[in-house]
């Protein structure tokens, strides 16, 4: 038995938030807006998003033992999510210094903290906690070493789900692991550099050399033009609702907390990334990261 349909190891970070006429070039200075402070972090979003949609989710990551920390963990106790793997200290609490312009784009720095502290050692201590778990949904906030933990940890009956973001090179039995790899553009090219699929621009080979890796299907995230799927059967796009995006923040966490809660519920792939890519549009039209996320009943109708 699966106590959850998620869980979802990863960071946890307070996101400050500044919006900007427009974005400063290297050695330039502009005004903002007053500094507005969010939870955030790529691990947290995910585990608000399942949690607000319905999902038995869970979390292990790690915050500070500090003013951050306890607004991270008060936000996720509020959307549902099950805190008994998120540890407590070592470091302050991650941070992500945000810029939004007035297109809803975004440029983010973030200053890991804590989440550069979650080791293989807490993901081992935790392996109840991911054997009670049907998907487990990662990223790349925390160290690389503790994601290659986390794969070699999970049982044969739970479906790994990876966002490399920020993309870096992944050894080949976290690729093989995952089912669906989820990458947006810049990640796709980032991790094809030096291959040709690398240098086209059509995001279907993009999906086909990185399935020829390892991964058991990948997702393409193509911003308000929906998503790609790909998997040996081949691939197929979906189509994003039309929607005014007020801020993009957080838009692809939702995305894919969406897509690993349907995934954990016994979706087929296409199936949950149709339902994911409608929860993500929803989520753009609102300022902020979790603030932003929708419940069940606010995700646009197919």
């Amino acid at each position: 038995m699966h106590d959850y349909d998620l869980l979802v190891v990863g960071s946890a970070n307070a996101d400050l938030v500044v919006g900007v006429d427009r974005r400063p070039a290297a050695g330039e200075t502009v005004l903002g807006s007053d500094l507005v402070i969010h939870p955030g972090g790529k691990g947290a979003n995910q585990a608000v998003a399942a949690a607000r949609l319905g999902a038995r989710t869970a979390l292990l990551a790690r915050v500070g033992d500090d003013a951050y920390g306890r607004m991270l963990l008060d936000a996720q106790r509020a959307a549902g999510v099950d805190t008994v793997g998120v540890l407590v200290g070592g470091a302050p609490t991650g941070v992500a210094l945000i810029t939004v312009d007035p297109s809803g784009d975004n440029s983010i720095v973030v200053s890991p903290g804590a989440n550069a502290r979650l080791a293989p050692a807490d993901v081992r201590a935790a392996g109840s906690l991911l054997a009670a778990a049907r998907v487990v949904s990662l990223q790349l906030e925390i160290p690389l070493e503790t994601v290659g933990a986390v794969v070699r940890t999970v049982g044969p009956g739970t479906r790994v789900v990876l966002n490399p973001s920020p993309p870096a090179p992944l050894p080949s039995d976290v690729l093989s692991a995952c089912d669906p790899l989820v990458v947006n553009e810049h990640e796709a090219r980032v991790l094809l550099a030096g291959h040709p699929a690398g240098r086209e621009d059509a995001p279907e080979v993009w999906a086909s050399a990185l399935l020829s890796r390892g991964p058991r299907s990948v997702v393409v995230t193509l911003g308000a033009a929906g998503a790609l799927v790909a998997d040996r059967h081949g691939t197929v796009r979906v189509a994003g609702p039309k929607v005014a995006a007020v801020d993009t923040t957080g838009a692809g966490d939702a995305f894919t907390g969406a897509l690993a809660y349907r995934l954990g519920a016994g979706d087929a792939l296409e199936t949950a990334v149709r339902f994911a890519v409608r929860v993500g549009a929803a989520a753009v039209t609102r300022p902020g990261a979790q603030e932003s996320f929708p419940t069940a009943g606010e995700v646009p109708a197919p």
